[in-house]
């Protein structure tokens, strides 16, 4: 339902708007985030049942594929803070614990049925699970694995048995599954596909490896690319430089923990510190003090800072577009098969991280999204037209919220269709070409090796 604002007509026929105003505008400005609630957010812990959007359109749509994003669900830390006691997590799976999952228990079994898998390249030598009774750096939690259950969950309610996307009989050919060469996101992606096609069989199951964080591929080749992000980075530096509360922070933090303030820095504390937030874990102490709820605001109020610059800065979103032109490229191809009618790879799965995620919603234009979350998911949904058939549409989805009319390519179509969704051929026009006009380039490889004018 779209409600159209109008401005009420007063019973003396004059408009309102004329009268003078007698009390002034109090919000002169958007409210502070707060820090705390988007760390939250962030954490992304189950809780109640979420709502979502996906599978949404005019009952003679037909939908016929669906390609979806992931980041991995929440893990460990990827760094320690030096002299300090590690956050004690268990990383074992105990369906009693909570937050847990009614098929957690099933999961496990499964999971350690999985010999039959194709698993590409360093994929086969990884635990399908995490198992350990204190987390290993950057391995899966159980609250990662019952993010993706619940992901997968969701899904397969809305895709498989309101809109039949995979017949009972699928086969492998109608799946493609690829992920990076991490446990936490092989482990992330079989999670959902266990809730999504549960007690798969495990000969249909082929994971491909992908070794690029950006899923590049074999087109990884592009000096500009890496131009534009050194100077995102030298950015980032120096709005870190000028926060001087910031600088107070970690002076403070590297006085409790007894170390230089240069080598807390490279530890990157905030990593460590959303765990000890995320597990509810009280910040760690020792002789000389405790970091506190203060010191971690004052660092997430940063990071936040940081990701509006970002956006209103434009050296990320260049980075960005050539960053993800490859995936989007091979996405946009994958859909143009399908629309003309071939039946293979119609479900896809990419499982990655928030460095993969954050450029694909930048470069689409999806300004409004936060920082990908823990197990955040992006959707792309292919629909056909029932009444005409030859017409096909898009619809992107994040995190449950349709996004589609945020994007840069559709945003002025929403003004002018009665459909909820965008044209096929919009989204391919934006790969193929559009994407490549800021840079004063037809191709991908010009956008790469010229310098932008």
């Amino acid at each position: 339902v779209h409600l159209i604002p109008v401005n009420p007509v007063r019973e003396d026929g004059l408009n309102p708007k004329s009268r003078k105003r007698i009390m002034p505008d109090l919000l002169t400005e958007p409210p502070a985030i707060d820090p705390v609630y988007e760390a939250q957010v962030y954490c992304n812990i189950p809780t109640i049942a979420e709502r979502s959007m996906e599978g949404h359109a005019p009952h003679y749509f037909k939908l016929v594929s669906v390609q979806v994003l992931i980041r991995h669900g929440d893990r460990y830390p990827l760094y320690a803070i030096p002299k300090t006691k590690r956050p004690d997590i268990d990383c074992m799976l105990v369906p009693s614990r909570k937050p847990s999952h009614p098929q957690l228990e099933a999961f496990v079994k499964h999971m350690s049925k999985g010999s039959a898998a194709q698993m590409d390249g360093s994929l086969s030598s990884l635990p399908h699970f995490p198992s350990h009774s204190l987390c290993e750096m950057g391995e899966l939690t159980q609250t990662g694995v019952v993010q993706h259950l619940r992901n997968g969950q969701l899904l397969r309610e809305i895709y498989i048995n309101k809109h039949k996307l995979l017949p009972g009989d699928w086969t492998a050919k109608q799946l493609y599954l690829e992920s990076t060469g991490k446990s936490r996101t092989l482990q992330s992606a079989l999670a959902l596909l266990y809730t999504f096609l549960p007690d798969f069989d495990w000969k249909k199951i082929n994971m491909r490896h992908q070794w690029s964080t950006i899923f590049c591929s074999g087109s990884c080749d592009c000096p500009m690319r890496n131009h534009y992000l050194e100077e995102e980075q030298r950015r980032q530096y120096s709005l870190r430089v000028k926060n001087n509360d910031l600088e107070k922070i970690y002076v403070d933090m590297a006085r409790i923990v007894g170390i230089p303030t240069r080598q807390l820095r490279a530890s990157n504390p905030i990593d460590s510190l959303l765990c000890y937030f995320c597990h509810n874990v009280s910040f760690p102490c020792t002789k000389a003090g405790c970091i506190s709820m203060e010191h971690f605001k004052v660092i997430k109020r940063h990071q936040l800072k940081d990701e509006r610059e970002r956006q209103e800065k434009k050296l990320y979103f260049l980075y960005a577009l050539l960053a993800t032109h490859p995936l989007l490229n091979q996405t946009v191809n994958r859909l143009q098969r399908i629309a003309e009618g071939k039946k293979e790879e119609v479900f896809v799965l990419y499982s990655a991280h928030d460095v993969t995620l954050s450029p694909v919603l930048s470069a689409l234009g999806i300004t409004e999204a936060r920082f990908p979350r823990f197990a955040a998911r992006l959707v792309f949904e292919l629909w056909q037209d029932g009444k005409r058939p030859k017409e096909h549409f898009i619809r992107i989805l994040y995190n449950g919220a349709d996004v589609t009319f945020q994007t840069s390519f559709c945003k002025d179509h929403y003004k002018r269709s009665s459909k909820p969704m965008c044209p096929l051929e919009k989204f391919v026009n934006f790969v193929k070409r559009d994407m490549f006009l800021i840079f004063n380039s037809t191709s991908y490889y010009d956008a790469c090796h010229r310098r932008a004018l």
